[in-house]
């Protein structure tokens, strides 16, 4: 299956998954889940939510991870503070990279806005160099407007 055929799958079980009286946290964590079973190559997925210009760490598939990582900081606070995606091919040549896994050697983050304010990041790595593209990142953005439509993510407040 190609990587277009594999996200084309993803969208139908993401949307099919995520419903619209489900909590936020349940969402996802379903989510984090399928898109890490889904996506061969991707050794770390998950979210990290805001509050107060920092991102902390949500639900997720994969090795432990840092705890919080605060706006502009490493390539999820850069992503928030910039609100859009960023590719990294090589995260050794990220300045600031967060190396949460040393093993990680590429990276997208998606941000989550709502109603213009960051609500948290989607994270993905992988062992993989040049893991992530376009292709990527077009479809890993419409992931996030699938959850955005089903999921009412404006209501839900990190503590």
């Amino acid at each position: 299956m190609t990587k277009k055929e594999k996200y084309e799958n993803l969208l139908k079980q993401a949307d099919a998954l995520l419903l619209p009286n489900e909590p936020v946290i349940t969402a996802l964590a379903n989510l984090s889940a399928l898109v890490f079973n889904e996506l061969d190559y991707v050794s770390w997925c998950g979210f990290y939510l805001a509050k107060d210009e920092r991102l902390y760490l949500g639900p997720f598939q994969g090795n432990v991870a840092c705890e919080f990582i605060d706006f502009g900081k490493g390539v999820c606070g850069t992503a928030a503070r910039k609100n859009e995606t960023v590719i990294v091919p090589n995260v050794h040549d990220f300045e600031g990279h967060i190396a949460c896994d040393d093993k990680t050697n590429s990276e997208i983050v998606v941000p989550i806005s709502c109603k213009g304010k960051i609500f948290g990041v989607f994270d993905l790595d992988s062992y993989d160099y040049a893991a992530f593209d376009e292709t990527d990142k077009n479809y890993l953005e419409k992931v996030i407007e699938i959850l955005k439509k089903n999921v009412r993510l404006v209501d839900y407040q990190l503590l």
